[in-house]
């Protein structure tokens, strides 16, 4: 297990918001929420795991808004979208996600603050490495 250095904090205004745009311009390319690349960040400054969770699950409103507006805007004059859709919007399926969402939220939040922090990390890392290869199969297919 790889600790970081004791020293090791989070930086200032100015360096949260150099990583925050660079992690999400990252997320937006390969089709990732910020999590998958703030979580690791904040364990890295030294962050305990269930407020580094907690506190990617807090911003994840507020990219996600951000992230649908922008594409809302992108798609505004796109034709042959089907039916259903507000430019690429498909409104279904942000309805069956925003009943999800609420539903499955409280849950995870609970198992965040059962489950060990070594366990959460490994269950978090495992999560990447499925990602991840999700991504790849995706590229090679």
């Amino acid at each position: 297990d790889v600790k970081p250095k004791p020293s090791r904090c989070l930086p200032g205004k100015a360096g949260l918001s150099a990583v925050g745009s660079v992690f999400g311009l990252i997320s937006s390319w390969v089709g990732i929420g910020g999590g998958a690349l703030s979580v690791p960040y904040m364990l890295y400054c030294n962050v305990p795991m269930v407020r580094a969770v907690g506190t990617s699950s807090g911003l994840a409103w507020p990219i996600a808004v951000a992230g649908a507006v922008g594409y809302l805007y992108s798609s505004w004059h796109v034709a042959g979208l089907p039916k259903g859709a507000f430019g690429f919007w498909y409104l279904p399926a942000v309805a069956v996600l925003s009943v999800a969402t609420v539903l499955f939220a409280p849950l995870g939040v609970r198992a965040a603050h059962k489950l060990p922090p070594e366990k959460l990390k490994r269950v978090f890392g495992i999560l990447l490495l499925l990602i991840a290869a999700k991504m790849i199969w995706n590229v090679f297919s």
